[in-house]
């Protein structure tokens, strides 16, 4: 039976350390501050929101909200933008994604300072990530995937670590995070050969896939450490993800569990960013 690698925990030792952090800076005048960008009310989005909004509350991180309609310009939304990164009482920056189809994505990640960019999406901070150059801060999920494997305490130095996954916003930055951690790295996605193979091979397995159910026993090996990134309603209604669970709880020898792994991270990931930015902020 493996051990279930929850994100609570870690997200606690997490927020203890951000609430200190912030709690020093307030004492001395400075009150970390995300501003939080959202157009139009997609109820994942409202969701994920509440999310950040109570996190940020309880370490001591102020939450200042835009808000614009669904149809509101690419213009407003890029004048929105600017007015963030001209305001030096705002540390750092969330902005709901996917956009509406009237706005250019790329065109609004650009111009977003790198500084302010706590949730990795300008081309900067995911230079920064991939060349360690300290320009702005990693993707959020791909962060947390590294943090639980730290707090339970999983060795990664010298292991073989696989990420089925290469998106920008989990796959690739977190294959360079655990890089960083000199852990030998093998990135695959849904068209690599012999998946299953390479899949039971590794020492620490983590998967980003974004399809339900996507790795099942075929893919494990018992000790392994699986980290599960996916999140995703089976057909009963109830959240799973990318791996099936019941298929690799009894071989592997720790798992995340969705929910309450990887996702139960996130949020406090974020909030780290926001006081780790307002520091910056005071040092320039």
């Amino acid at each position: 039976m493996a051990t279930l690698l929850k994100g609570a925990q870690a997200a606690a030792a997490m927020n203890e350390r951000t609430a200190a952090r912030a709690a020093a800076l307030t004492a001395r005048g400075i009150v970390p501050t995300l501003a939080v960008v959202r157009m139009g009310a997609r109820e994942d989005d409202l969701s994920y929101e509440r999310g950040v909004i109570n996190r940020c509350a309880k370490v001591g991180v102020a939450v200042k909200p835009y808000l614009l309609e669904a149809d509101a310009s690419q213009a407003q939304l890029l004048a929105v933008v600017e007015e963030i990164n001209q305001d030096p009482g705002i540390h750092g920056c969330l902005i709901f994604r996917p956009l509406p189809a009237q706005v250019d994505d790329k065109a609004v990640r650009a111009a977003l300072a790198p500084e302010k960019d706590v949730d990795g999406i300008t081309d900067a901070s995911l230079a920064g990530v991939f060349t360690g150059s300290g320009v702005g801060y990693p993707p959020c999920t791909a962060q947390a995937c590294v943090e639980i494997l730290d707090f339970y305490g999983i060795p990664l130095e010298g292991k073989r670590v696989t990420v089925v996954g290469r998106s920008l916003v989990v796959g690739k930055p977190a294959a360079m995070l655990l890089d960083r951690k000199n852990a030998t790295v093998t990135i695959c996605n849904s068209r690599t050969r012999n998946l299953p193979e390479i899949c039971r091979q590794a020492d620490v397995l983590v998967v980003a896939m974004g399809k339900r159910g996507a790795i099942g026993g075929d893919c494990l090996a018992p000790g392994q450490t699986v980290v599960d990134v996916g999140i995703h309603t089976d057909e009963n209604g109830k959240l799973c993800g990318d791996v099936r669970f019941a298929e690799a709880e009894p071989v592997v020898a720790a798992i995340t569990p969705v929910p309450g792994g990887v996702g139960a991270m996130t949020t406090s990931v974020l909030a780290a960013h926001v006081v780790e930015a307002a520091y910056f902020s005071e040092e320039k």
